[in-house]
């Protein structure tokens, strides 16, 4: 009775807290760090640590990870990515997800895609600043690529790298357009249309900047495709 009573949420006045989550899905409930104070953010964390050992803070920043590590001294900030992970379970990550990006500034979307699939169990191969203005710079990791069976490509500009690793792989591809570009790039807006409009078989396009989004689709991917082998 004890166990049901905080299911399947747990009311904590600004927050309820889904424990049940992690039954549906292959993660706890993720906190949006954005729009929330740290204290607010300290004690969701907590809450979720306390009955599933594990949590993930995306859009966190250092005020934010500070509040959370005065909770849970083990927690771990990946600045880059603006994420906040903590897992207790130690459980082996299974290889088979690459996380590539176009160029440096795409880099913290890849790596809130990256820090994701690595939450959920996924070893993470990681190929960065391998746009196609260099595109010998892509070509040195084909065989890599091939060997992934899901594949996160981050990219803003005009957003052509997830069509051009499509094209090369016959493994589905994520793409992740980001709101970096000059002006014509309208936030993301111009790589995203550009993602919709691959010419390329097996693309998947997830929202600007969603790298959270992208990293959990390719771990899940992953984790069926290890699955399939298993049976």
């Amino acid at each position: 009775m004890a166990e049901l009573r905080l299911l399947p949420y747990e009311d904590v006045g600004f927050a309820k807290i889904d424990h049940h989550r992690a039954l549906r899905d292959a993660l706890p409930e993720v906190v949006l760090g954005q729009g929330k104070t740290p204290a607010q953010v300290a004690e969701i964390a907590a809450r979720l640590v306390e009955r599933a050992g594990r949590v993930l803070v995306t859009r966190a920043d250092a005020a934010c990870f500070e509040a959370v590590r005065a909770a849970l001294p083990d927690a771990v900030y990946h600045e880059t990515a603006r994420a906040i992970t903590l897992d207790r379970r130690n459980e082996p990550r299974q290889p088979g997800v690459t996380v590539l990006c176009a160029g440096t500034a795409d880099l913290p979307v890849a790596e809130e895609a990256a820090v994701t699939a690595e939450l959920m169990g996924s070893e993470v191969q990681r190929v960065h600043d391998v746009g196609i203005a260099g595109l010998h710079r892509l070509l040195d990791h084909v065989a890599s690529l091939q060997d992934a069976r899901a594949i996160v490509a981050v990219a803003g500009m005009e957003g052509a790298l997830p069509s051009v690793v499509a094209g090369l792989v016959s493994v589905p591809v994520i793409a992740v357009p980001t709101s970096i570009g000059y002006g014509a790039s309208f936030g993301g807006i111009a790589p995203l249309l550009a993602m919709l409009n691959a010419c390329a078989a097996g693309v998947a396009v997830v929202n600007i900047d969603n790298g959270f989004g992208a990293g959990y689709l390719a771990a899940v991917i992953n984790r069926l495709a290890l699955s399939e082998r298993r049976d």
